[in-house]
């Protein structure tokens, strides 16, 4: 094991519970210090199938896991026999002894254990938790206080198995305390939710489809708390129609959906750019076509966002990188979907929804705040009256003595539908004069990031999920990683700046085609070579690495 650094991984089928025991671990490794990503891989499937987690845990903070791994944690004998190849040379594996067969390693008594406390077969990942925290030579008084925490449901007798687990387990690789602050560990998904939240939400809408369900299903968890309405229409039409009702009548409307939803949803996308109705979409990107692999990751729905819906509007499109990103951005993608009157996309994918992150406390401040209000004295309102940067002041009903118009057709300044040639030109240019602004702005923030060794001539372009793998390779083999979060409108100059000094870079996504590869075509930049993964997984480290080595000496 790597000074540092562990790597773990558990499996079992659908029905044991692999997700919640993955979280559980990091949330143990993370209580000693380390900062912490999990990866968790799982069929379409509700019961069956070999579910495994990949929680990787280092001093610095990273978005990748490896192939290797410290622990093996087997709930089956599938799981021994699809990974065992992955463990190291000093590896362990733990098992449930009544199920798998091993001549090595640790065995626990699961079966036994469950009886003893008369504890159902989900307390099964109990148990292998419990004979983990021994074999990692982790602190029990210290991990039963996670373990409390995790396991809202059946505590004490949850308890009681880990710790019977732990008493038939033995000490074989001490995990060393980082001395670091502890930091929160969140999904994509949570961060999301709390950084719509910060930006003062007041509706979410959803048809579940992964894998940006668990938004709806944690935000419905805290609705009451946080004053929020939380709603499930009968379709994903319905859902963006609904949101469009709300921002029409000035509330704070956020829908979350993934490739198959956001196909129903793209006329009414148009509907938000012609009717200049604010609205936020959290689009969470899975392997497709159609249904493709419905509970994989992939970074293939950009030019499909860039491109959704009818005629031409302006749009925003953001791609966070991690857990911390998503939080920042899914905040500031609703302040400016506001601000400007505009469809928003948060562009995410599987790893990163469905991912666990350790996440650093923001430092910054909030963005942009409000929309530009009418004045109430002036009168008659006119919806869509010139003003500054083509942003008409918002009013909302009931407004006493006027109307408030908004029209799918091409409509004057007061809302009426027109087919008149220059008033036709006039609105199309106020809705672009939005796009004009909305691009200076987005210049001026943290749009495009750099990181690896900033210097370097050699650079890698990524964005989302593969920031992480990214940034950790560039800093090992001395590369510069460039990294556009904010996709559209695309900050020119700023990533001709990041780009300043660069003689060759290579293109890492997870899509057939290289989609940010050609979107900064568009811009004169071509790069060198694509490195390209689309079979439904992230790249893992020690696999991003070997394929650098064939483009890179």
């Amino acid at each position: 094991m790597a000074e540092r650094e562990v790597s773990v991984l558990i499996g079992g089928k659908a029905g044991d519970g692999i997700s919640s025991a993955g979280q559980i671990i990091a949330h143990l490794l993370a209580q000693t210090g380390y900062r912490v990503h999990m990866y968790f891989d799982y069929p379409s499937l509700i019961k069956g199938g070999h579910n495994f987690a990949i929680i990787r845990a280092a001093e610095e903070g990273i978005g990748a896991v490896r192939e290797q791994v410290d622990f093996i944690l087997a709930l089956n004998q599938e799981t021994v026999n699809l990974h065992r190849h992955r463990l190291r040379e000093r590896g362990v594996v733990i098992y449930d002894a009544s199920t798998v067969k091993l001549a090595e390693g640790i065995g626990i008594p699961v079966k036994n254990i469950l009886a003893a406390e008369e504890a159902p077969p989900v307390m099964g990942n109990s148990a292998i938790i419990g004979g983990f925290v021994r074999a990692a030579g982790l602190n029990w008084d210290a991990s039963s206080g996670v373990l409390k925490k995790s396991m809202p449901k059946g505590t004490e007798k949850n308890l009681r198995v880990a710790r019977r687990a732990y008493e038939a387990s033995e000490e074989r690789q001490q995990v060393p305390g980082t001395g670091k602050p502890v930091l929160p560990v969140l999904t994509g998904n949570e961060a999301i939710s709390v950084g719509l939240v910060e930006a003062d939400l007041e509706i979410y809408l959803s048809y579940p489809m992964s894998p940006t369900s668990n938004i709806l299903h944690f935000l419905a968890g805290y609705a009451d708390e946080l004053r929020i309405r939380v709603i499930q229409p009968e379709s994903e039409i319905a859902v963006i129609l609904t949101a469009l009702g709300c921002s029409y009548a000035g509330s704070r409307a956020v829908i979350g959906t993934s490739g198959g939803g956001f196909c129903l949803m793209t006329e009414a996308l148009s509907l938000a750019g012609i009717a200049e109705l604010p609205i936020l979409v959290i689009l969470g990107q899975r392997t497709g076509p159609s249904t493709g692999l419905a509970t994989y990751s992939a970074q293939s729905d950009l030019h499909f966002a860039l491109h959704a819906g009818q005629g031409e509007f302006p749009r925003l499109i953001i791609a966070p990188g991690d857990a911390g990103e998503a939080r920042y951005w899914s905040r500031t993608g609703l302040d400016l979907a506001w601000k400007y009157q505009i469809p928003a996309i948060i562009l995410s994918d599987r790893l990163i929804c469905e991912g666990l992150y350790s996440v650093e406390p923001e430092t910054g401040i909030r963005y942009a705040a409000g929309p530009v209000m009418a004045d109430p004295a002036i009168h008659p309102y006119l919806r869509y009256a010139p003003a500054d940067y083509g942003i008409s002041p918002l009013r909302f009903p009931p407004a006493k003595g006027e109307i408030v118009r908004v029209n799918s057709h091409v409509h004057d300044t007061d809302g009426i539908t027109t087919e008149d040639p220059l008033v036709t030109k006039e609105m199309a240019d106020k809705r672009m004069k939005k796009m004009d602004r909305l691009a200076l702005e987005i210049e001026g923030i943290n749009s495009i990031n750099t990181g690896g060794v900033t210097d370097a001539v050699i650079a890698l372009l990524c964005w989302g999920s593969s920031k992480g793998v990214c940034e950790e390779l560039g800093k090992k083999k001395g590369l510069r990683v460039i990294q556009p979060v904010v996709l559209w409108p695309f900050a020119e100059k700023a990533f001709a700046h990041a780009m300043d000094g660069v003689e060759q870079f290579y293109a890492v996504e997870t899509n057939e085609s290289g989609q940010l590869a050609t979107l900064v075509s568009r811009f004169g930049y071509r790069p060198s070579g694509k490195i390209l993964k689309y079979d439904g997984r992230p790249f893992m480290v020690e696999e991003l690495e070997a394929e650098l080595k064939k483009v890179i000496s």
